[in-house]
């Protein structure tokens, strides 16, 4: 039993309509989602025709999930968060039909695009940490980790089928209509929260506390190696080897520049994160998550580094496609680690900060990457990225026993705060 190989685990679908619902919604707006970020990176590319230009994109998307993802993360741990979720969605859908009209304009302000795709970052950060809780409430302690692969495989779908829908539309119809399909995607999200019910945070602020309560958040993941030690991980990953503002350049040096090659690069890499989510019933049965998530995060930075030094367009994809394989199972065992090790009335503001580093992580490397290609090149970059992260992956193993040696509670453990009572989780308070 122990070395079986098991499929997907769709036991969080099949018992929890909630949960179906929000996932079916959640899976149709990333497919939106993805379509418009194809569809932004090749406006940017035509407007600016530079790496540099493409890099901006993180830096437009980057600081707002930092600043909006934090206060989110308050915001969830003080309302009902499926009401943070609604109507950041709908500032979302107004986000993706002012960027429909920008392009229906043939807007050539670059500046302009920039702004529309920091304002749908914006909304999308602020209501994350408060999305992020949903499965630990909607699902039983252990269909967790399944319900973060599911999540996860509707992801990687979404990468495999939102770019290359994006291509064909975009070379057929032009841009407005890629946008235009992520508005409509937006609506279909919008309506899937109508059902949810309401999910205000376990345990209340006390009188006098909140200036302490939005101090816990991070002084549990910084007195928690294992919460500290999975974020670092992914950090040094992302910000370092982060490829996909690289595209459009080796794209042009290394296959005449088609948009259909652009899109089969993001979605080799969902190919890869597809088939791993698929047999991500071993992973999330699996108890060592922090060695599992060191190892998977190690295997994309050396992937990635091939990747700058593939020449053949399939050995390119390959290495894709290994790199969205480490990927899936490197987010599916953060994800369960960072839900399952924090007190509920904490969850948001320590989701938030996972937001952050999982998310204006892999934008602002990015940037990182982008303007190192243009002083030197896109395959140097690359495989100096790689390269880097794993080496700054393995300093992390080498310094944080508990994360080497986590493993998974077998039941719903109620997680525990060092030096913090039941009582004082539960209120949202950590004593000074």
């Amino acid at each position: 039993m122990r070395g079986r190989v098991r499929f997907l685990d769709t036991r969080p679908l099949r018992g929890s309509q909630s949960f179906r619902e929000l996932w079916i919604g959640t899976s149709v707006s990333q497919v939106g989602g993805q379509m418009a970020n194809v569809a932004v990176l090749a406006q940017v590319w035509d407007l600016t025709g530079s790496p540099a230009g493409t890099g901006a994109i993180g830096l437009a998307t980057g600081l707002p999930m930092v600043l909006f993802g934090l206060l989110g993360g308050t915001l969830a741990d003080t309302v009902d968060r499926r009401t943070v979720v609604r109507a950041t969605t709908a500032g979302q859908l107004l986000a993706a039909a002012g960027m429909c009209a920008q392009a229906l304009a043939d807007n050539r302000n670059v500046l302009l695009l920039f702004a529309l795709v920091a304002v749908g970052t914006s909304c999308g950060a602020l209501g994350a940490p408060a999305r992020r809780t949903f499965p630990v409430r909607l699902l039983p302690g252990d269909q967790v980790a399944a319900g973060l692969a599911l999540t996860n495989v509707s992801f990687q779908a979404a990468m495999l089928a939102g770019p290359a829908m994006a291509g064909l539309i975009i070379a057929r119809w032009g841009l407005p209509a890629a946008y235009a399909t992520q508005a409509v995607a937006m609506v279909v999200s919008t309506l899937a929260m109508i059902r949810l019910p309401a999910m205000r945070p376990e345990g209340t602020y006390a009188a006098g506390g909140r200036r302490r309560a939005e101090r816990g958040g991070w002084r549990i993941v910084l007195r928690r190696p294992a919460l500290w030690g999975s974020m670092a991980t992914d950090l040094s990953a992302t910000l370092l080897a982060m490829p996909i503002a690289l595209f459009p350049l080796v794209n042009e040096m290394r296959f005449g520049g088609n948009p259909q090659t652009l899109g089969l690069f993001l979605s080799a890499v969902a190919v890869g994160g597809i088939t791993a989510g698929l047999l991500s019933g071993t992973v999330t049965r699996w108890r060592r998550g922090g060695l599992v998530q060191l190892s998977a995060a190690g295997l994309w930075g050396l992937a990635l580094a091939c990747f700058g030094l593939a020449g053949p367009l399939w050995l390119a994809l390959g290495c894709l496609a290994v790199a969205g394989a480490a990927d899936t199972v490197s987010v599916v065992t953060r994800s369960a680690l960072v839900q399952l090790e924090t007190p509920d009335g904490y969850r948001g503001r320590v989701s938030s900060v996972e937001h952050v580093i999982g998310v204006a992580g892999p934008e602002l490397g990015n940037f990182r990457g982008g303007l190192l290609a243009s002083a030197t090149s896109a395959p140097f970059s690359l495989v100096f990225g790689g390269l880097s992260a794993i080496l700054a992956i393995a300093a992390v193993a080498a310094t944080n026993t508990p994360l080497r040696a986590y493993r998974t509670p077998p039941a719903a453990a109620k997680p525990t705060v060092p030096g913090v009572s039941d009582a004082t989780a539960t209120a949202g308070q950590v004593p000074d």
